[in-house]
């Protein structure tokens, strides 16, 4: 099956509704990401195949349980979760950082060059950061613990706002929320193509109304 292929019945497989213009902008996201690859070393996937399941498809997984308006990606790397996201919610607003400034370069270039109009990188420590335009939902894919992801990025959240944990297996983090905070849900992910357990953590600052 062709790598088009492959995205198309992930795609259904998770039951996401993303017309052909996104997914072909998703594919030459795994191109532009597969090429600068071999000389930067952005990801220790190498092979197209798994990129499309353990990047592309592990993105779009937590999709169906996001909410729209203003979104952070903490410690985003080559741009995972949030040129994935961003490419499949045009409507939504991307903000992403890391401190490695060859892999926000990266991004950088792939907003470019995938003319992506709804996101911005930033290369700096998120414990550094500010911004008076705080976020409706903050996300992070492998940044650190649970407990230290919340804290470092609390000054940032907007009063309704929600974080949403990208994880394995939790439960060990659970114990580690700081205090005021408070975990709502744990969503268990099936990703297509995907062996590993996958799970999305919805905190929220305790009080904070639903949005």
């Amino acid at each position: 099956m062709s790598l088009a292929g492959e995205l198309q019945h992930g795609i259904a497989q998770l039951g996401v509704s993303l017309g052909a213009d996104a997914q072909g902008k998703l594919l030459e996201y795994l191109a532009l990401l597969h090429k600068w690859n071999r000389v930067y070393n952005l990801t220790a996937i190498r092979d197209q195949r798994q990129m499309v399941s353990n990047h592309l498809l592990d993105g779009l997984a937590v999709l169906p349980h996001l909410w729209p308006r203003r979104w952070l990606d903490v410690g985003c790397g080559a741009g995972l979760p949030g040129l994935v996201l961003a490419i499949a919610q045009p409507d939504w607003q991307f903000t992403l950082l890391d401190s490695n400034s060859k892999k926000t370069g990266f991004v950088q270039q792939a907003i470019i060059e995938l003319e992506l109009r709804n996101v911005s990188v930033h290369c700096v420590r998120v414990e550094e950061w500010q911004t008076e335009d705080k976020f409706d939902g903050i996300i992070s894919r492998a940044f650190a613990g649970l407990g230290d992801f919340l804290r470092s990025t609390r000054h940032l959240m907007s009063e309704q706002g929600r974080w949403a944990a990208m994880k394995g297996m939790p439960q060990q983090e659970l114990a580690g929320v700081p205090e005021g905070c408070q975990v709502e849900r744990v969503i268990p992910l099936q990703v297509p193509g995907l062996r590993a357990a996958r799970s999305l953590v919805i905190a929220a600052c305790k009080g904070s109304k639903a949005i």
